[in-house]
């Protein structure tokens, strides 16, 4: 068992750590966000085809007409995700765009309520407010280097929406449990490709190896490698170790921008950034006060 958690704490480590540097390799890449998103779905299909192949998971059996149906819909929702992240990235910085995109634990608890029929408590209500708090920081902060102000909120737009997006994509995924997980990113990749293909710019094909480089390694490291190590780590993980754990993303995505392109966050973006993902720990690791208290929330 201990072995298990060792092993599986490594290998969400390491997804969370090739998770947080994906934004550099978008910028890197050249190419318009939605021709980015095309490749790595492209790209990404072909390497999870092999690992399904592998893994004996290309059976007819393997997921009903209805499972698949809904598998879509989640594809739908996570390809348009990665769409207003990546174009968020531009606009508001990786640093920033991360951070703010880290609010989907909240939108989560929202949808969760409405339907789920999960209760929301008082103390999962006092982290929104706290994290409502911090994106106010953020959001009344002076943009920093090469980015104005309509670009700055433009952004941060962009990263609530993937966030949301994110969230859709999460309740459908409750709905596919029992259907192995790089089955169902098989589906939404294939799913990005046939979306997104009639929008790719194929006239405008990456001009250098290294373009080519980013590419690849968005569909084989950040989209194919990072999945397995990613569902390989949740089987093996208590919930809040994995919870813990994720936040490793968004701290690497910062010091990857301040490294990379040298974008340091300013004052009051730091504290908003550090208040929104402490309110992101404290609600999905279960943080509490005092006892909870129920509160009722009518769809």
């Amino acid at each position: 068992m201990e072995k298990d958690v060792f092993r599986g704490s490594v290998e969400m480590t390491a997804a969370m750590l090739i998770s947080g540097t994906i934004g550099w390799f978008v910028l890197m890449s050249g190419q318009p966000v939605l021709s980015v998103v095309f490749w790595r779905c492209a790209i990404g299909a072909v390497t999870l085809l092999a690992v399904c192949a592998a893994l004996g998971l290309l059976r007819r059996d393997a997921i009903s007409l209805k499972l698949f149906g809904l598998a879509v819909i989640g594809g739908i929702a996570i390809v348009l995700n990665w769409v207003l992240l990546f174009a968020a990235y531009s606009r508001a910085s990786i640093a920033i765009a991360t951070t703010v995109y880290n609010v989907q634990p909240f939108m989560l608890v929202g949808l969760g309520a409405l339907v789920f029929k999960e209760k929301l408590t008082a103390t999962k209500l006092f982290w929104l407010g706290f994290a409502f708090a911090g994106m106010l920081l953020i959001v009344q902060a002076k943009p920093g280097g090469a980015y104005n102000g309509s670009d700055y909120m433009e952004g941060i737009a962009l990263s609530l929406g993937a966030a949301f997006l994110y969230a859709i994509a999460a309740i459908v995924a409750k709905r596919l449990k029992g259907i192995p997980s790089h089955l169902i990113a098989l589906i939404q990749v294939c799913v990005g490709v046939l979306m997104l293909a009639p929008f790719a710019d194929f006239a405008r094909l990456p001009q250098s190896t290294g373009e080519w480089s980013s590419l690849v390694t968005i569909g084989v490291v950040h989209t194919g490698l990072m999945y397995i190590l990613l569902y390989s780590a949740i089987q093996k993980l208590p919930t809040h170790i994995t919870g813990s754990l994720s936040f490793i993303y968004p701290i690497a995505a910062i010091l990857v921008d301040y490294i990379a392109f040298g974008h340091a966050l300013q004052p009051r973006q730091l504290v908003g950034s550090a208040v929104i993902l402490l309110a992101a720990a404290g609600t999905s690791l279960g943080w509490t006060f005092r006892r909870s208290i129920p509160v009722s929330v009518k769809a």
